[in-house]
């Protein structure tokens, strides 16, 4: 009888040990655990919270972080922005590639303009941005207008034709663009200011830059 009052007393406090073995792991307390200073400063790192309240700030993702290839991107030009083109070749090159760290070349052979990403570059989605930027200057956007696409995140462009909203023909498509533009323009820089937007009517086709709301 004490025999088997001794086993079972071992046995319940073999569990014991057991149990609490296993709730020191879960909590975090392994015993046979240890940490160097290293680890311990990055765990403590890990676990510290803002105490002031305030948002947390991260740093934004560069293109070297990632380990990814170079990105290319090729804008067309078209036959009637070479001129503008030429005479903003200056302020477009400061433009990306001091501020945006992009690396640009104009290629006369295709009539397009290159871009490619770099080392030094530090936003990973610049290069798209500066795509934007640029087909906003092909469609025949002022540039002080286009590099709002580089500074403003919510900014994007419409294109649609007249014959999407109305079917015209022959003179009524032609009275209906002038009705559009007005007198010396009047009527488009009306719309342009009350909508916050900014409109290019190339013939049959309207391109629109502005915010999403505004657009609408």
């Amino acid at each position: 009888m004490e025999n088997t009052t001794k086993s079972t007393l071992a046995q319940k406090q073999e569990h014991q040990k057991k149990t609490k073995k296993v709730a020191d792991v879960f909590e975090g307390v392994d015993e046979n655990m240890e940490l160097d200073q290293e680890e311990a400063k990055q765990l403590t790192d890990f676990e510290t919270v803002n105490k002031e309240g305030k948002d947390i700030e991260f740093d934004k993702v560069q293109v070297k972080d990632l380990g990814t290839k170079v990105e290319h991107r090729r804008i067309p030009v078209p036959r009637h922005r070479f001129s503008p083109l030429r005479q903003n070749w200056d302020s477009i090159l400061k433009t990306l590639v001091e501020h945006m760290k992009l690396q640009v070349r104009m290629n006369t052979k295709r009539r397009a303009v290159e871009l490619r990403t770099s080392e030094l570059t530090e936003d990973i989605g610049a290069i798209q941005k500066a795509a934007d930027f640029l087909k906003a200057f092909m469609l025949g956007f002022e540039i002080q207008d286009s590099v709002a696409i580089l500074r403003l995140d919510d900014l994007y462009m419409e294109t649609f034709e007249i014959k999407d909203v109305k079917t015209l023909q022959g003179d009524h498509q032609k009275r209906c663009i002038g009705r559009i533009c007005g007198e010396k323009g009047k009527t488009k820089y009306a719309i342009e200011n009350s909508t916050r937007t900014r409109i290019v009517v190339a013939e049959s086709k309207i391109h629109i830059l502005g915010c999403f709301t505004n657009i609408q």
